[in-house]
């Protein structure tokens, strides 16, 4: 998935997201590349176009660190506002990196974490609405439960993209390379 070969800190990718039935959900242009390992890829959206699948388009309206994962199931957004940082966490398949773009199949339910450290889950009706439509399998649902569980351990625990060490790190070296840009 995400190697050397790959892009390297400083440069920018697409991210596309997709529904289980394969339709194109979401595309974000220009996501700079923090850093990328074996098992991860870690990058930054500040002022990024937004494609939806409806042809709408819009800018986000802050830096976000990006969070991917091969192993998991969710990819986690840490918003950087002024009141504080917010994490909008993604129940999706894991990602793959391709010459196109990253891609992960976004399986409808979310998990939102305000600046006070509230947890909320999202999305549930959606969830539920398409594992009808699409068929999601008895696996796929169990995997997601599992990574909803996984993935509220992380936060409680300051885990990861949930330390503030983290976000310090990560938007320090996203304005650091911008600057060289």
């Amino acid at each position: 998935m995400m190697n050397i070969s790959g892009p390297r800190e400083g440069d920018f990718i697409t991210i596309k997201s997709y529904k289980h039935d394969g339709s194109l959900h979401r595309t974000w242009r220009d996501t700079m590349v923090l850093k990328t390992s074996e098992n991860a890829l870690i990058g930054c959206n500040d002022h990024t176009l937004v494609t939806e699948s409806d042809g709408r388009r819009w800018i986000t309206r802050e830096p976000a660190l990006v969070y991917f994962h091969k192993h998991y199931w969710f990819n986690i957004v840490t918003m950087i506002r002024e009141n504080g940082v917010s994490y909008y966490c993604n129940l999706a398949s894991p990602a793959v990196l391709d010459k196109e773009a990253l891609k992960y199949i976004d399986y409808d339910l979310d998990v939102k974490v305000f600046p006070n450290g509230e947890k909320r889950l999202l999305d549930v009706d959606e969830y539920v609405d398409h594992g009808n439509k699409w068929h999601y399998s008895a696996d796929i649902d169990k995997i997601l439960k599992h990574n909803v569980r996984v993935l509220v351990d992380w936060i409680n625990n300051g885990k990861g993209p949930f330390s503030k060490e983290y976000v310090e790190i990560w938007y320090n070296r996203y304005l650091e390379l911008s600057r060289q840009q």
